[in-house]
């Protein structure tokens, strides 16, 4: 089997080419990104390729299946770019992939996809996928899950998957997650836990997560098997007030959502933080994910709680790890300089 993996250096991109090359029923893996890395992988070979504008039709020939990762979260000030990248992109990837004769098609979908829920409720695999249209990410989720209903429509000889997980976390990731959604001048120190005796905590938040490894042995059991369909991908437990506040090692005191987000959004009007208010509308209206399809369809069980995914991630944000590839390298001496200079929230950052 031959696997075209879209945004194969990112977080979750390294961990399931890994997992894909392991696997005795994939024969090669070809990844694609933006920028060349510097790894080598058995059974894989990079390819330098831009989703959004460049000819996929080489890459796609003699693929048996199509994994499609490739996502940016920023620039938030330019949601032009965003939407080229993400929602015409993924448009043109699905178009290539029919016209090369791919099999299967498997989605990066996500939970952000899915509608405003009520607080604590767990939802399956139906509920409305919809998402916050105000927040970028939560729109151009939701557009691409149209483009793939229209795209099984015409296709319906080719076997399409969905996977829609929770927040995603591993030490290798927390440079590039502190890039994203904090920016540099969050002290890395701070989110060491042990080191805030309070944590602000925006009353009713809570959320999902799980290890990078766990979902890419998702997307592995998804490629390689025969199903259908969308899969919700989480771990235990929940992570809310109290849970957080014990992996920080801290106490959570609950602040207004009102209050978090008026806050967030004079930070990110300053250009201080990369992450859009509209985003933290999106996550404290998100509902909680059943996994019971993942785990019954695909065999699918995580091996880490979100509880030691979450505390991997921060220890790695403290200590400033990363890894080899492009997206993942750690800080390097004038980084955050450099993300100051090139304009937070204004910068893309592509896989």
């Amino acid at each position: 089997m031959r696997v075209v993996v879209t945004g194969a250096t990112g977080n979750v991109g390294t961990a399931v080419v890994a997992a894909l090359a392991a696997d005795e029923k994939v024969t090669e893996v070809v990844g694609v990104a933006r920028r060349q890395p510097d790894i080598a992988p058995p059974k894989t070979r990079f390819v330098a390729a831009d989703v959004a504008e460049d000819d996929l039709g080489p890459v796609l020939a003699g693929a048996d299946a199509l994994l499609h990762l490739a996502w940016i979260f920023q620039p938030t000030h330019r949601p032009e770019v965003t939407w080229q990248a993400n929602a015409v992109g993924s448009a043109r990837v699905f178009d290539a992939a029919a016209a090369a004769g791919v099999a299967a098609v498997v989605h990066a979908s996500s939970v952000g996809v899915y509608s405003p829920g009520e607080p604590g409720r767990f939802v399956d695999e139906s509920w409305p996928t919809h998402s916050l249209p105000t927040a970028a990410y939560g729109r151009e989720k939701a557009y691409v899950e149209r483009v793939l209903d229209a795209f099984e429509a015409r296709h319906q000889g080719i076997r399409v998957v969905r996977l829609r997980p929770a927040f995603i976390f591993q030490r290798g990731s927390a440079t590039e997650q502190r890039r994203i959604f904090a920016g540099p001048f969050v002290p890395s120190t701070l989110v060491r836990p042990g080191r805030l005796p309070v944590l602000p905590w925006p009353r009713g938040l809570s959320f999902q997560a799980l290890h990078t490894d766990d979902v890419a042995e998702a997307y592995r059991l998804a490629v390689v098997g025969e199903a259908r369909g969308a899969f919700n991908i989480a771990a235990d437990p929940v992570l809310d007030a109290e849970e957080v506040g014990r992996v920080m090692e801290a106490r959570t005191v609950p602040v207004p959502g009102r209050a978090a987000r008026a806050a967030l959004a004079s930070l990110w009007r300053l250009h201080v933080v990369p992450a859009e208010p509209a985003l933290l509308d999106l996550v404290l209206g998100l509902p909680l994910l059943d996994t019971s399809r993942a785990r019954t369809e695909l065999g699918w069980e995580p091996r880490t709680s979100a509880v030691d995914a979450m505390r991997e991630v921060l220890v790695g944000m403290a200590e400033g790890s990363g890894a080899g590839t492009p997206p993942l390298r750690p800080d390097s001496p004038g980084s955050r300089a450099d993300e100051v200079a090139t304009g937070i929230g204004e910068r893309s950052m592509r896989d």
